[in-house]
């Protein structure tokens, strides 16, 4: 059975809705046969992410960039990860009060070297994610872990 890893840091009630909305379409009982893990940034670890099938990031855009707890998780598992996860599907969601320009810059940035292929749009919301935000949101769950079906 495929494994989506959802690796997300969740500080503020507007992450907290998108990241609920993307496990609620990871899940969504149409799309059998994926198990869905999920992480905080803080917590996950090289092997949750060599024992995945893909990955669904989400943070919010801190000062321009993507937030500290994930580029820590980035740096613990780059190079553990680099080799056995090319080319791997991904997807990933961000949130910024007004600019997230430069936090989606940085995960392509490292997504690219790790060899991880983009299975969907990303997903950014600047204010509130509001009903477009969440069901986007849902569609990359869901769309990424249906991805590992096929």
């Amino acid at each position: 059975m495929p494994t989506l890893l959802i690796v997300h840091h969740t500080p503020s009630p507007s992450c907290q809705a998108m990241f609920e909305a993307v496990v609620s379409g990871a899940t969504d009982p149409e799309i059998e046969d994926v198990r869905v893990v999920r992480r905080a940034a803080l917590a996950a670890t090289a092997s949750d992410v060599l024992e995945a099938d893909g990955y669904v990031l989400g943070t919010p855009a801190n000062l321009g960039y993507m937030s500290g707890a994930l580029k820590h998780f980035f740096d613990q598992v780059y190079y553990p990860c680099l080799d056995a996860t090319r080319g791997r599907p991904f997807g990933y969601y961000l949130h910024g009060n007004n600019d997230v320009t430069g936090a989606a810059r940085g995960i392509e940035s490292i997504t690219t070297g790790l060899g991880w292929r983009r299975a969907a749009e990303p997903v950014t919301v600047t204010g509130e994610p509001g009903r477009a935000g969440t069901e986007a949101c849902w569609e990359l769950g869901a769309t990424v872990a249906a991805g590992l079906t096929v």
